[in-house]
């Protein structure tokens, strides 16, 4: 890992090709949920069996990070983004010629391993080129262009599939990895980065990760990232079974509703992360799991539906005062950046999965239930996270 910031004529056109690269990969990560029944039609089967997609692409997405992170540091962050992004582009478009469910589950698969290179080693490529004092604004860019993937994700699946059939999200996403790739590959926006001059063995890829979890900084974020995950990813995830249950809405209504979730961080992820730059992450952090927490009890009463359409774009702006001032400290910790990163991405992913596992276990009890549930866990975590990060301030390196 190279410890000198990128001088500034290198990062210019970098973070506007990254956070486009970002938006495309989760939107096409995300707009799968809300075409599952269509799905489910069109494979002649049942939405239970066809959602097998999303664990399939969920659970080896955050897995391969703990590969990428490390051969990021041996290999070079340019190279490896732009293989992935080619993975990304050609997986995706094969994707939308499968014909039954076995086949789409292993493309979803299969597009996981290729494709989840370049979000995690775009988010060490921040550490290299940013000072700690000016990644919280970087990292806030990335993480709005992440949020507001999964907003137009949800959303265009929903809107998009009774327009041009459950492929053309497929190909679309597709065609904008593509274009990138092309930017990514005939420019040097995405600098080149020193390789090490011995490759460390592979056991010491081992022995890092372990470094970075007996380091009690890495311990707290490390915690944080994947307790937040639970949390937003919980609550998120049935969203649209909530709209559907308590207003009746379709498929385009929620998906119009899902789109306010990643506004704030497309508008405000900058914003967010020059503030944590300039006062620290002491307080943002809590702040961002307070907001959490009163969003899910909010959704846990009556509330009307322009009120639970406000608590939808809230409970995206805890997102975004959690994540990307977690991901900034983690770019700052001792050891590989890569790897760190890679590490940070992978708890991201599990805390996505079992997020949405542990909400399913508590709807049979009805969502009142559920979200008091996550809503007073996330109440306690803001109160523990005052004292644990109050050391996170703009003097701390």
């Amino acid at each position: 890992m190279s410890d000198q910031p990128a001088p500034p004529a290198a990062r210019r056109g970098l973070l506007p090709l990254l956070t486009a690269t970002a938006f495309v990969i989760f939107a096409q990560a995300f707009m799968i949920a809300p075409i599952l029944p269509q799905l489910a039609k069109v494979f002649h089967t049942t939405p239970g069996v066809v959602g097998l997609a999303v664990p399939a692409y969920l659970i080896p997405y955050g897995a391969m990070t703990l590969v990428w992170g490390p051969l990021s540091d041996r290999l070079g962050r340019r190279p490896l983004i732009i293989a992935s992004l080619v993975a990304f582009t050609v997986l995706t478009a094969a994707t939308a010629f499968t014909g039954n469910t076995g086949t789409f589950v292993g493309m979803r698969l299969v597009t996981a391993i290729g494709a989840s290179g370049v979000v995690p080693i775009s988010l060490t490529l921040i550490g290299d080129a940013f000072p700690f004092h000016k990644r919280g604004r970087a990292l806030g860019w990335l993480f709005g262009g992440m949020a507001g993937g999964i907003a137009a994700g949800a959303a265009g699946g929903a809107l998009l599939e009774p327009l041009i059939g459950w492929p053309g999200p497929f190909l679309a996403a597709s065609a904008g990895g593509l274009a990138l790739l092309v930017l990514a590959a005939a420019t040097r926006l995405i600098p080149k980065t020193p390789r090490p001059a011995a490759v460390p063995p592979l056991r010491a890829v081992a022995t890092g990760y372990a470094s970075l979890l007996r380091n009690a900084r890495g311990r707290r974020t490390y915690s944080y990232v994947l307790i937040n995950a639970v949390l937003q990813s919980g609550i998120y995830t049935w969203l649209g079974l909530y709209l559907t249950q308590r207003f009746g809405l379709g498929e385009h209504s929620i998906g119009l509703a899902l789109l306010g979730y990643g506004i704030p961080g497309f508008l405000l992820g900058p914003v967010i992360g020059h503030l944590a730059d300039r006062y620290g992450r002491a307080r943002i952090i809590p702040a961002g799991v307070a907001i959490t927490a009163a969003c899910a009890l909010l959704l846990a009463t009556p509330l009307p539906r322009p009120a639970v359409q406000a608590a939808i774009v809230a409970l995206s702006l805890g997102y975004d005062m959690t994540q990307p001032p977690l991901g900034g400290i983690v770019t700052d910790l001792p050891g590989h950046r890569g790897q760190a990163m890679g590490l940070n991405v992978f708890t991201l992913f599990a805390g996505l999965g079992l997020g949405s596992l542990l909400f399913a276990v508590l709807l049979p009890a009805g969502f009142p239930t559920a979200l008091s549930v996550f809503g007073s866990a996330a109440v306690l975590a803001a109160a523990f996270a005052v004292p644990l990060f109050r050391n996170e301030r703009p003097h701390t390196t």
